[in-house]
């Protein structure tokens, strides 16, 4: 497939498209993995060629289990992207950010449960991928530089995010471990998405959209789904401001490019067939 764009777009709860997006084609695509969440958009925006993914699929149908993980970054590598930048709602583990702020992560603690498909590299070949640092910097710097076109709200950056199974909330207690962690931020969605970003060499940056206090304060009433869509609907406009001001500042160039071709452990004699010949259609010649 021929590369159509450098930089993917993934919108997360309330992000299901993007005003002045001028079309080039609507892309149906079907991976290695299977299919994405929905038709990838592809097309120009603020200057830049983007491919459009919602998370979830238009009209929010997918729950955070069921997210296609796998297929949505296989189909955005087979579109030429590399660089990713991925929006989601979050809940706020402090005071200090409040719903509707926004916050960019620059770590993640793993609190998933293992029955979401996370990585590409088993069944005869084994890839160890450096993830001390899951986010681009280079990124995460051009949005905070942008943080001037969020309307009334402030960006936090530097912060931990807990990735949770959901779809359930969490409960008081795990609330409050988790900020005993140092936990700042909770959501159900980075994970898969950012360690399969790394897998294929892609650059990832997620912008978090703060929409209540997950249950860890006693005072207020435990989050609720009815709470949480007013603020989606705020963040959301918010965010495609941020998107007009960032966009024209990524560099559509992954700094993780070529990090996977050294770090196959699997001996060439032992690689299964399968399992290479669909790598090879995401990374070619690395097997």
């Amino acid at each position: 497939m021929t590369a159509q764009a450098t930089i993917g777009i993934i919108g997360g709860s309330g992000l299901y498209d993007l005003e002045g997006f001028e079309l080039d084609s609507e892309e149906t695509i079907v991976t290695p993995f299977g299919k994405p969440s929905d038709t990838i958009t592809v097309g120009s925006f603020a200057g830049k060629k983007l491919a459009f993914l919602p998370r979830h699929g238009r009209g929010h149908y997918l729950a955070p289990h069921q997210i296609p993980g796998k297929a949505n970054l296989a189909a955005l590598k087979m579109l030429g992207v590399q660089q990713v930048l991925a929006f989601s709602a979050v809940g706020s583990l402090r005071a200090e950010i409040p719903p509707r702020d926004f916050v960019l992560p620059s770590q993640i603690i793993d609190r998933t449960k293992g029955i979401r498909p996370f990585t590409y590299y088993e069944n005869g070949l084994v890839v160890h991928t450096t993830f001390g640092d899951p986010f681009s910097s280079e990124m995460a710097e051009t949005v905070w530089q942008a943080r001037t076109a969020l309307s009334g709200v402030q960006l936090h950056r530097d912060k931990t995010l807990v990735c949770m199974e959901g779809p359930v909330f969490s409960t008081r207690a795990e609330s409050q471990l988790y900020r005993s962690w140092g936990a700042d931020i909770i959501n159900m969605s980075v994970l898969p998405e950012a360690k399969l970003a790394a897998e294929l060499e892609m650059d990832y940056q997620m912008v978090c959209m703060s929409t209540d206090y997950d249950s860890w304060k006693v005072e207020e009433e435990a989050v609720t789904a009815e709470f949480i869509i007013g603020n989606l609907n705020a963040n959301a406009a918010n965010a495609k401001k941020l998107l007009a001001a960032v966009v024209p500042g990524l560099s559509g160039v992954s700094a993780r490019k070529g990090s996977i071709k050294n770090a196959v452990i699997t001996a060439a004699d032992k690689r299964d067939p399968e399992t290479v010949a669909k790598m090879n259609q995401l990374l070619p010649g690395y097997f």
